[in-house]
C-alpha cells in the first residue's frame, strides 16, 4: 500500500527537534520560524513537556469519556482562567476542524437555524462543515458545497447587516486574524460592530482562534485587542505543541444535553497532560508577554528593512506578536525557497508571494537576528541572480 498523495513534500527529513531548532537526517541543522503550521507553542522537545506526556504515558495513555477524566477539569479550569474565559465550558476534540465543526453545530442547535455567515480568505478546516465555511472552492466536493453557507468581503460590514436582516442565520465565523489568507487581520473596530450586529440579530458569534491563539499574537486570543467576547471560541494547534487536540469554548447561554457533542479520542489522558503541560509553561516562561516583545521587534525590524531595501521588494508587512506575514513583490518568490534551501531556515507561504512567520513563542532574539539576516541575504543574492 502507498500513501495518498496529495501533500507537496520537501525533500527534508526531520529527525529531532530541540527549542526552536530542526535537524534532518543529515545532520542539517534549520531554525524553526514556522513552527508546523503554528502547532509548536513551546519550542520543540521542552523538557517540562515531554516529562509530563511520559509520565502519563506510563500511568495511563488513555480511556473513553464514559469515566471521570480529572485531567479535562484540570485543564479546562487552566485555560479558562489563563484566557479570561473562566465562566465557560470547555469540550474537547483533536483538531481545530473538529472545534469548528462543534461550534457550528452548537450554534444550529442554540437557535434552530442552519445558515453561516463567512468572510472570504477564511480557512476553518478541512472536514465536511468547516470546509463549507471556508473560502476555497478548489476543497468543496459538490457534497461540502450544498451547505447554506455565505461569504462576504471582511470588513463589509452592510454585507453583515444585510444577510443578518434574513432571519435565517445561526452564527458568524471569523478568525481573530487570517492565517491562511496571508496574515489578515479584521481590526478591532469591525469585530465590536460584528459583535453588536450579531447580538442584536440572535446570531451566533463563533471566532476561530485555531492559528492565532495561544498567546501567538501577544494576547492569549487575538480577537482580545478588539475588547470583544465571542460566544464560542475555537482552539487547536498551539494547545498542546504537536500532540492531536482540539477545544470548543462554549459561553453558558448554551445548554448542554447528553449526546448532542460526542468524540472517541477528544480529551484522552495523554492529550490533556500534553496541553496542561503547554499551559504551564506559557504560564512560568511569560511566553504571552515574550510573544508581544519579540513581535514588535520583529516587526520594527522588518520595516526598517523594507525602507532600506526600497520599492519592489516588499510590499506588505503585516501581523501581530510572532504571527507575521511578508508580502513580497513578484519578482521576489523565490526568496522563500533561498531561505529554505540556502540559509536552512522554515518559513510558511500563503498565495505564492506571501511568506508568514509563526515560530515557536520561546524563540529568542538571538534567532530572530539571525533570521532577518538570512532573510536579507536572501534577497540580496535573488538580486544577484537576476541582475536587478
Amino acid at each position: 500500500m502507498n500513501l495518498f498523495d496529495v501533500y507537496k513534500l520537501w525533500p527534508i527529513e526531520p529527525v529531532k527537534g530541540e527549542g526552536c531548532t530542526i535537524y534532518d537526517r543529515d545532520g542539517v541543522e534549520y531554525l524553526d520560524m514556522y513552527g508546523g503550521h503554528a502547532v509548536i507553542s513551546i519550542g520543540h522537545s521542552h523538557p517540562y513537556y515531554t516529562g509530563m506526556i511520559k509520565d502519563q504515558l506510563n500511568n495511563l495513555a488513555f480511556y473513553s469519556n464514559s469515566v471521570q477524566n480529572p485531567l479535562q477539569r484540570k485543564l479546562a479550569y487552566d485555560l479558562g482562567k489563563m484566557c479570561g474565559y473562566e465562566e465557560y465550558s470547555l469540550f474537547l476534540s483533536n483538531s481545530g476542524a473538529e472545534a469548528n465543526e462543534n461550534a457550528i453545530k452548537l450554534a444550529s442547535f442554540h437557535t434552530g437555524k442552519s445558515k453561516v455567515l463567512a468572510f472570504k480568505g477564511s480557512f476553518h478546516g478541512r472536514t465536511s462543515g468547516a470546509v463549507a465555511v471556508t473560502d476555497n472552492p478548489l476543497l468543496s466536493s459538490p457534497f461540502n458545497s450544498s451547505r447554506k453557507v455565505k461569504f462576504v468581503a471582511l470588513g463589509d460590514l452592510e454585507a453583515v447587516k444585510r444577510e443578518f436582516s434574513s432571519g435565517e442565520y445561526a452564527a458568524v465565523i471569523i478568525e481573530g486574524i487570517q492565517g491562511v489568507a496571508g496574515i489578515v487581520d479584521p481590526g478591532n473596530l469591525f469585530l465590536k460592530e460584528l459583535k453588536k450586529i450579531a447580538k442584536k440579530s440572535g446570531v451566533v458569534l463563533i471566532i476561530d482562534e485555531v492559528q492565532s491563539g495561544y498567546g501567538r499574537t501577544g494576547k492569549f486570543f487575538a480577537h482580545q485587542y478588539s475588547g470583544v467576547k465571542a460566544d464560542i471560541v475555537t482552539v487547536a494547534k498551539g494547545m498542546a505543541n504537536g500532540f492531536p487536540i482540539g477545544g470548543t469554548i462554549i459561553s453558558p447561554s448554551f445548554t448542554a444535553i447528553s449526546g448532542m457533542l460526542g468524540t472517541t479520542f477528544g480529551g484522552n489522558h495523554l492529550a490533556c497532560a500534553a496541553a496542561i503541560a503547554v499551559l504551564d509553561v506559557i504560564r512560568d516562561e511569560e511566553l504571552v508577554m515574550m510573544a508581544y516583545e519579540k513581535g514588535k521587534y520583529l516587526l520594527d525590524k522588518l520595516g526598517s528593512l523594507k525602507k532600506r531595501l526600497g520599492n519592489g521588494v516588499i510590499t506588505e508587512i503585516r501581523g501581530k506578536g510572532l504571527m507575521i506575514g511578508i508580502e513580497m513583490d513578484e519578482g521576489f518568490i523565490p526568496v522563500r525557497n533561498a531561505l529554505l534551501f540556502e540559509e536552512k531556515i522554515f518559513t510558511g507561504g500563503a498565495k505564492s508571494n506571501i511568506i508568514r512567520l509563526l515560530p515557536p513563542l520561546t524563540i529568542s532574539r538571538e534567532q530572530l537576528d539571525h533570521f532577518l539576516v538570512s532573510f536579507e541575504n536572501a534577497i540580496e543574492k535573488h538580486k544577484t541572480r537576476v541582475g536587478s
